[in-house]
């Protein structure tokens, strides 16, 4: 999709009667016609069509092995899992995340280790993880007991991956497991330079790499998830617990090429996808590259848009990443204005322009604070730039009186607020 509207300073009647959501997702009538069928074919829990879905998207990011879960917090948690994570372990976790990111890790009883953020890219500083397993090392971390740290989960926030391959140096140099959270990242890839082959996210980048397919993410199940590996045990570890540990799916079961009978081989979980999700998957997935084009098209007239507002500060365009823009996060130049981020949101409001804020830091959720002693101080680059946050609706779809009603409002408000 290429945008050829442009943003004018001035409202029209019209435009003063725009509403923009936050989200809208991209569903087409062949999305509609493939639950249709799978309504009509009688199979609805996991079957042929989740075993599609997997089979093509393993290709998709060049991976041996892809599961489909109800959501990627699952995947997240049946990665810990089948790598052993248990209690007196910890496991280094970006304070800038959703909250999934580190509950997987309190399931089984081990302790997230927050770690600060990059200003530009909000994704995980691995000096200041390096300092954090010092402090972990000397006792001097807000924490009651020891603790072996065994495991690091980048998280690749708005879409921009991280790179990888130092996360993985970083890993090895310590002794590490590595997953992935790349609820934000598909499609995405990196490189190291310009000259480099692109490496898709999932693609070897880490032991498990897990996808979201929430509703807003680039491409949707409604809910859903994915976790990706090449290790063939690790892949067989995470579909056995995706539903009940049991030793044989009921898709084998019951297809007719498979036994009735199984075994419980360990307490695990109920994660499966079901076909009438992969349903909508497997045509989003055909999409996702139109759904990604379309989505930095939109970033692109943000940018271009908003290059002269002295009040903002843009996300950043990384030469070298193939963007998901799951995202689109502004950051308000606080010193330039007369109003904080709530009372920016508050007027975005009541001029109808859909935002939300990606995210309050764990390390200031009462939680974090209360039963580990995190505080403000603590991860001080977090807690000063999430303070200036507001993520702007993008998605496909989206038209151009929407977009020149974003733009204009927040280049009006900027304008009138300015100190």
């Amino acid at each position: 999709m290429t945008i050829h509207m442009e943003a004018s300073p001035s409202k029209s009647p019209s435009d003063t009667q725009t509403t923009v959501p936050y989200f809208r997702p991209s569903i087409t009538e062949e999305e509609i016609d493939n639950v249709v069928s799978c309504l009509r074919s009688g199979w609805l829990t996991s079957g042929p069509r989740v075993q599609q879905f997997e089979e093509s998207f393993s290709e998709a990011v060049q991976a041996k092995h892809a599961i489909a879960v109800n959501s990627c917090t699952a995947a997240l948690h049946l990665a810990v899992e089948a790598l052993g994570l248990q209690p007196g372990q910890a496991v280094l976790v970006p304070t800038v995340t959703f909250a999934s990111t580190a509950e997987i890790i309190r399931y089984q009883g081990a302790i997230p280790i927050l770690v600060d953020c990059d200003p530009i890219s909000l994704n995980m500083d691995l000096t200041d993880a390096e300092n954090k397993l010092q402090q972990l090392k000397q006792g001097s971390l807000p924490l009651d007991e020891p603790l072996q740290p065994v495991g690091i989960i980048p998280v690749h926030v708005g879409g921009a991956m991280m790179d990888m391959t130092a996360v993985k140096a970083f890993a090895k140099r310590n002794n590490l497991w590595v997953v992935e959270d790349a609820a934000h990242a598909f499609p995405a890839a990196m490189r190291t330079n310009p000259s480099s082959p692109w490496i898709q996210c999932g693609q070897d980048t880490a032991s498990v790499t897990c996808f979201s397919f929430y509703t807003n993410k680039t491409i949707t199940t409604g809910e859903g998830g994915m976790a990706v590996t090449n290790d063939p045990q690790l892949a067989d570890r995470i579909r056995q617990m995706s539903l009940h540990g049991l030793s044989n799916d009921a898709w084998k079961r019951y297809s007719g090429t498979g036994s009735w009978d199984y075994r419980i081989i360990a307490p695990g979980y109920k994660y499966n996808l079901t076909d009438i999700a992969a349903s909508i998957g497997i045509v989003q997935l055909r999409r996702s590259e139109e759904l990604r084009l379309q989505r930095e098209n939109i970033a692109k007239f943000y940018s271009d848009h908003f290059a002269d507002i002295a009040e903002i500060e843009l996300p950043a365009w990384p030469e070298n990443r193939l963007h998901s823009w799951h995202l689109y996060p502004i950051k308000l130049r606080l010193d330039k204005l007369s109003i904080s981020r709530n009372e920016f949101i508050d007027q975005l409001r009541s001029e109808k322009v859909g935002y939300s804020v990606h995210w309050r830091p764990l390390h200031l959720h009462t939680y974090y604070q209360e039963n580990f002693g995190w505080t403000a101080n603590d991860l001080p680059v977090a807690t000063a730039q999430w303070e200036r946050l507001i993520s702007l609706p993008l998605f496909p779809g989206i038209t151009g009186a929407e977009l020149n009603h974003v733009v204009n409002t927040v280049r009006k408000l900027c304008t009138k607020f300015a100190s």
